[in-house]
């Protein structure tokens, strides 16, 4: 048995100290203590940001949106009346990562860091526009979140940084937003194909003013599909409309086949998955609410 030091810091400067090359940042542990027991990784020493003020943080506000600190459980974020009532596409996310009890440790900023290409809170984040503020001993940056995952189970990240928090601008009026994923089955908790999207709608609601469409699981990284989204902007709320951006998300997937999928079926499914996706946030747009 590998002896590992623990370490809960108060402060991001006093976490900074415990990072290199043999260190890993725990911010719910859901995902690393399972990958330490079947020796994903080997290192030295866990820092367990749950402690630190600037990781826990969850402030909102119409003017500078929502912060929200990469260690802040799912479940205060689908009770936190203010996520729920501005980034309906974050709910979805955030009520599917695992089950009730996961939920009161997973973390949103977590699941990002973990950078598996099925992640499910990733299509959302990169809808919603985050951007992920990062501490290091050479200072602070910003890092679009569609460019935080490199590879799976690879980001951005030094050794000697970490994720502190996302912010995410208040979306505009006339939005709104959907997660949508597909399983197997209900024991395998996996995404076969997902898909993030928010739309903003004209005052008429029956024109789309933009659009950001995002997949996961059907490549080496979460996607932002640029063409989709902007294939939508300035046309009329349609299907015909929805279906191209639809085909457009397909023609992006790039899946492998494994255990879960066919690269065909994996398309597929981002076909009709970002239909279904982008009809329920512009329902959510018009002010109209989901039976799911």
């Amino acid at each position: 048995m590998r002896a590992i030091e623990y370490h809960a810091p108060s402060s991001i400067n006093e976490a900074l100290t415990f990072l290199d090359d043999n260190a890993r940042i725990i911010a719910g542990g859901t995902d690393i203590i399972p990958q330490l027991n079947a020796g994903v990784w080997s290192i030295d020493k866990v820092v367990d940001i749950k402690t630190v003020a600037e990781a826990n943080v969850l402030e909102f506000s119409k003017e500078k949106g929502l912060s929200l600190g990469a260690a802040v459980p799912c479940h205060l974020i689908y009770n936190d009346k203010r996520v729920r009532e501005h980034y309906k596409g974050l709910i979805d996310s955030a009520s599917m990562i695992g089950g009730i009890q996961i939920q009161g440790r997973a973390s949103i900023g977590g699941n990002l860091c973990n950078a598996v290409p099925s992640a499910d809170s990733i299509p959302a984040l990169i809808a919603l526009e985050a951007i992920c503020v990062i501490a290091g001993n050479d200072g602070s940056r910003r890092v679009p979140v569609e460019e935080f995952c490199t590879g799976p189970r690879k980001n951005v990240l030094g050794p000697d940084e970490l994720l502190v928090s996302l912010d995410m601008p208040c979306p505009k009026p006339n939005s709104g937003g959907r997660y949508i994923r597909f399983i197997p089955r209900n024991e395998m908790d996996i995404a076969v194909a997902g898909v993030g999207v928010q739309v903003v709608l004209s005052d008429s609601r029956d024109t789309i003013i933009s659009a950001r469409i995002a997949l996961s699981a059907v490549g080496p990284t979460p996607l932002l599909v640029d063409t989709a989204g902007a294939a939508l902007e300035g046309v009329d709320v349609s299907e015909n409309s929805i279906d191209k951006a639809a085909l457009l998300a397909k023609d992006a997937a790039t899946p492998i086949s494994d255990m879960r999928g066919t690269v065909e079926h994996r398309k597929q499914l981002v076909y009709v998955l970002t239909k279904r996706a982008l009809r329920d946030a512009i329902k959510r747009a018009k002010g109209e609410s989901l039976d799911v």
